[in-house]
């Protein structure tokens, strides 16, 4: 590549930038022209193309990239010293191309309209219903631990293989869309993340490959939570980039589902959120609520309890914070909190659905 041609990249970024800022104020048109328009096409031909594949190829992709970019220092790191603009240059030129191939790919859905535009509903709920939805969630969770183990001790151990997890989230979908058209998903392209160690160590429970349209999950968590992170990451690839959009959808795919596990993880899954809240709001109905709880399902809560805490480290906090950061200049103004924000989108569902 020329120096010209790199001059015109590297000062194309900013451009680039200000570009999407622009279009990014305009919800309604990223929602109607790339979300619902030109992102559909993108992501269906990259499932076609690439989940067939039984392997993450974005995850290749990036331990290629990761050795050249390696092999580049090595070879040429005494032209880097004597010419540190020309480097500073190369690296411009490499972040101009990373900003424009995740923005076209993928990244322009985080400037789309949010879920509660689409499917009406709020997220704002009291302390009465936050209660009531945690009883409800509390009761569920226990009888769907009853029918699957038939005894209340026991921790739930789903039997299936991380592929036939894959399928069944599939199939979840297909059933889903009768519903809700918008979440229409064929041709799935849900992989165990080749980097699931470096992931746990990290706190992530999965990602979307943006580049490949691979959803990718933490192939070495405990079973019974996978449903539940295959729904949210599917989401992603669906094209809804807020944490707490893609959380409601992945309970919504779940707890739908015709198989009783994967409606145990749901509940499971969507349980714990509204524990931690309503802990934060009134602990005592908290504790109040979890002492209702049968033992096999705090079992499989301290399952996960123990997973997580086995991989701590003192860098997981700075993942967090660089992820946390990187959600707050993507248009998603509470970070990482917004995890949480799925509480008020389950209850409000809830109570517009019966």
């Amino acid at each position: 590549m020329g120096q010209k041609t790199k001059t015109v990249l590297a000062l194309s970024l900013p451009i680039q930038i200000i570009l999407v800022k622009w279009i990014g104020s305009y919800p309604n048109v990223v929602e109607d022209y790339y979300s619902n328009g030109l992102y559909l096409f993108i992501s269906k031909t990259l499932r076609l193309l690439l989940g067939w594949i039984p392997f993450s190829v974005g995850d290749l992709l990036y331990t290629i990239l990761i050795v050249l970019a390696l092999s580049y220092l090595y070879k040429h790191w005494k032209s880097i010293k004597t010419k540190p603009l020309l480097f500073l240059k190369d690296i411009v030129v490499v972040l101009s191309i990373a900003y424009f191939a995740f923005h076209f790919l993928w990244g322009m859905n985080y400037y789309r309209q949010p879920i509660t535009w689409k499917l009406s509903i709020e997220k704002e709920y009291t302390l009465e219903e936050l209660i009531d939805f945690t009883q409800y969630l509390a009761e569920n969770t226990n009888d769907y631990q009853m029918e699957i183990t038939g005894d209340s001790l026991a921790a739930v151990q789903i039997p299936y293989s991380r592929r036939e997890i894959f399928q069944k989230t599939e199939e979840g979908y297909i059933k889903l869309q009768k519903d809700y058209p918008d979440f229409e998903y064929y041709n799935h392209s849900l992989k165990a993340s080749i980097y699931s160690i470096p992931l746990t160590y990290m706190g992530y429970g999965g990602y979307l490959n943006p580049f490949t349209n691979e959803a990718q999950v933490n192939g070495i968590m405990p079973f019974f939570r996978l449903p539940a992170v295959s729904g949210h990451e599917v989401g992603h690839q669906l094209g809804y980039s807020a944490e707490d959009a893609t959380n409601f959808i992945g309970f919504l795919v779940t707890s739908n589902s015709d198989d009783v596990y994967f409606r145990y993880s749901a509940y499971n899954h969507a349980l714990g959120y509204c524990l931690s809240d309503l802990a934060r709001k009134d602990e005592s109905k908290s504790k109040e609520i979890i002492a209702q709880l049968n033992p096999g399902v705090k079992k499989n809560y301290q399952e996960l309890r123990n997973f997580w805490e086995g991989y701590q480290n003192p860098m997981e906090p700075i993942f967090k914070s660089i992820f946390n950061t990187f959600l707050k200049v993507n248009n998603q103004k509470d970070g990482i909190l917004s995890y949480n924000s799925v509480v008020g989108l389950m209850i409000n569902h809830h109570k517009k659905t019966g």
